[in-house]
């Protein structure tokens, strides 16, 4: 990534995190390599598939690259972090390497900058760390905002009660997620024909949050699906007193990369921007232990993000010629020029100044803009033909 845009992606990637760390969101730095049991741990596993793996020459055994972060943070709390008061918001940003890319993201290496709320299963967890998602993607100019909610334990609670070999919970999976109902009334049999029935109906039920929640609330759903229905009801319902504008849509049978999460996840997106700029949603931390904990994080992406995100104006660069005060340039640094020194004395300064991009430079001890001079010597010549004429 060249200039301007590596700095225009750091630029956005420090906003995002100031918008964060507004609401009390510490950041963290988690290891670019990891010992693979450690890495790949827990849910980790979840990440299995797209993780790349080499041998350390020294210890002779095998690590791995992240291939995402939100994991990692999640054992920092369960560990390092585990005395500190709960719940605890922590904050990061780096580069994830993953084994494939996908169709909407084609590259392997990207950015991510996320924040994760730990130690608490409360509505309004979730809703804050959807609220403030959306605040920061504002900030930093990404409007027309989305946000697609899920519940990826819905549809396995539906059929709690019933006993199903994995085969069939497979076939089921395939069917939901290519939309396919009559797979997955072919699957009567095996389910039963009334759970078949509502989860078909599930399926048609996608769509804004209002009619997707009132074709949800119509359905005689066993009590394990009502309780998880009741839930992502309160959720958009906190999100809305937090955010009243913000459209909201819900998909109740969509599971695709949220494998490890145990309740309402979320997908952001803007109008005009091509692929989601992020997603989340609750899981626990953990492998099954002591200080497995609820928690509910985000994860945005920086590649989508940049595409939407407008570009930020450069700032005016001033050409310092040979022989400025360093004194001088202190001074103008400190107003928020960005100086450029002329390291040797230059025949025609302007020129020089012009091809290392710079928008004024010092004259007679002030910043005078390249443009007013270059239309200035334009007005000039036009005055000495113009007198040249006449004469």
């Amino acid at each position: 990534m060249l200039p301007p845009y590596a700095r225009h992606e750091a630029a956005v990637q420090e906003n995002i995190l100031s918008a964060f760390a507004l609401y009390g969101y510490e950041r963290v730095k988690p290891p670019l390599i990891e010992f693979e049991d450690n890495l790949l741990s827990g849910i980790g596993t979840a990440m299995a598939e797209q993780t790349f793996r080499l041998m350390d020459p020294v210890s002779q055994r095998m690590m791995g690259l992240r291939a995402d972060m939100t994991l990692q943070v999640a054992r920092i709390a369960a560990s390092r972090l585990y005395k500190q008061h709960r719940p605890l918001r922590l904050s990061y940003a780096g580069q994830v390497l993953r084994v494939k890319g996908t169709q909407l993201r084609p590259e392997r290496q990207f950015g991510q900058v996320g924040a994760e709320l730990i130690g608490d299963d409360s509505v309004a967890a979730d809703a804050e760390v959807i609220c403030m998602a959306t605040e920061a993607l504002n900030s930093i100019g990404v409007s027309d905002l989305s946000v697609d909610l899920c519940m990826p334990t819905l549809v396995p609670a539906v059929y709690k009660n019933k006993t199903i070999s994995e085969k069939t919970a497979q076939k089921l999976r395939q069917s939901l997620d290519s939309k396919d109902i009559a797979g997955v009334r072919s699957l009567s049999k095996e389910l039963g024909k009334s759970t078949t029935n509502i989860i078909a109906q599930m399926l048609t039920a996608a769509g804004t949050a209002d009619d997707s929640l009132n074709a949800l609330k119509k359905l005689k759903l066993p009590k394990p699906a009502a309780a998880e229905l009741s839930r992502l009801m309160a959720t958009v319902k906190a999100i809305r007193q937090l955010t009243p504008a913000l459209t909201l849509t819900i998909d109740p049978v969509e599971n695709r990369g949220f494998e490890y999460h145990t309740g309402v996840t979320f997908t952001l997106f803007a109008k005009g921007a091509r692929g989601e700029l992020g997603s989340g949603g609750r899981y626990l931390t953990g492998n099954g232990s002591d200080r497995q904990e609820a928690a509910t994080g985000l994860t945005l992406f920086m590649d989508t993000i940049l595409r939407a995100a407008p570009v930020q104006a450069e700032p005016n660069r001033l050409y310092l010629p040979h022989g400025t005060s360093p004194d001088v340039a202190n001074a103008f640094r400190s107003q928020g020029w960005v100086t450029i020194a002329a390291l040797k004395r230059a025949a025609k300064p302007e020129i020089d100044a012009k091809k290392m991009n710079c928008t004024h430079m010092l004259s007679k001890g002030a910043p005078v803009s390249l443009k007013q001079k270059k239309s200035s010597k334009k007005t000039a010549h036009k005055s000495k033909r113009k007198r040249a004429r006449s004469q």
